[in-house]
C-alpha cells in the first residue's frame, strides 16, 4: 500500500495503531475485530400493547399482521387498525429508546388517517438500524375470541418477518382468548401484545 502512493508521488509515515485500531489480514484479525464489535452492542427488549375496538361497519376483510383476515365488522381506528403491527412498532420503538407510536405517528395529524400500519413498522425499523442495530427475534400474542387464526398464523409470520428484514423462524405468533371475560370476551374488541428483542450499538440508547 505504502508504495503504491509513494509511487504516485505522496509521502507516507508509520504511526503506531490503538490496539482496536486494526487492519484486517489474517483470520485471526477477523476474530479479533468481531470481539471488539461485540464489547460495542447491547441486547435490549422491546414491549408493546395495542387495542382496537370493533365498529359497526360491515366489511369482508380486516388488517392483522400486514394480510388481510376474514371478519364481518371493522376495526376503529384512525389508521388502518392492526394491532399486531402496532404492537410491533411500539415494542420496537421502546426497544431503543425512542417513544411510542404516538410520538412519532399521532392520530391528531390528519397524514396519517387511514394509514397503511405496515408504514409505521417500517420506520421503526430504519430507526434501529439507523442506530447499527438488528433484531433477534419477536414474540406475538392476539388476544381475541375472533376472527380464529389457526389457518393464518404462517401467513402472517412471514409477512412480520419480511417487514421486519428478518426470517420467519425468528417469528412467533400465537393467539389466546380471555375465556369470555372482559371486552375481548364479549366479542368488542381485540388486543395485541409483542416484545421485541434486538442488539444495538450502546452509545445509541436515548430516552424520549
Amino acid at each position: 500500500d505504502c508504495g503504491v502512493m509513494e509511487a504516485n508521488g505522496h509521502q507516507t509515515k508509520i504511526i503506531k495503531r490503538n490496539s482496536p485500531n486494526i487492519k484486517i489480514t489474517y483470520h485471526e484479525d477477523l476474530i479479533e475485530a468481531e470481539n471488539i464489535m461485540a464489547q460495542q452492542k447491547i441486547t435490549v427488549i422491546g414491549q408493546g400493547f395495542d387495542v382496537h375496538a370493533f365498529g359497526t361497519e360491515t366489511v369482508n376483510t380486516i388488517r392483522l399482521g400486514g394480510i388481510d383476515i376474514n371478519h364481518p365488522l371493522n376495526l376503529k381506528a384512525h389508521s388502518d387498525g392492526d394491532v399486531v403491527l402496532h404492537a410491533l412498532t411500539d415494542a420496537l420503538l421502546g426497544a431503543i429508546g425512542e417513544g411510542d407510536i404516538g410520538l412519532h405517528f399521532p392520530p391528531s395529524d390528519d397524514q396519517w388517517k387511514d394509514k397503511d400500519s405496515r408504514f409505521f413498522l417500517e420506520e421503526a425499523v430504519q430507526m434501529l438500524h439507523d442506530k447499527g442495530g438488528s433484531i433477534n427475534n419477536a414474540d406475538i400474542t392476539l388476544i381475541c375470541e375472533k376472527p380464529k387464526l389457526k389457518d393464518m398464523r404462517e401467513p402472517m409470520r412471514s409477512s412480520i418477518a419480511s417487514l421486519l428484514q428478518i426470517s420467519p423462524l425468528q417469528v412467533n405468533v400465537k393467539a389466546t382468548t380471555t375465556e369470555k371475560l372482559g371486552f375481548t370476551g364479549r366479542e368488542e374488541g381485540i388486543a395485541c401484545q409483542a416484545v421485541i428483542c434486538a442488539i444495538i450499538n450502546k452509545d445509541a440508547v436515548s430516552i424520549k
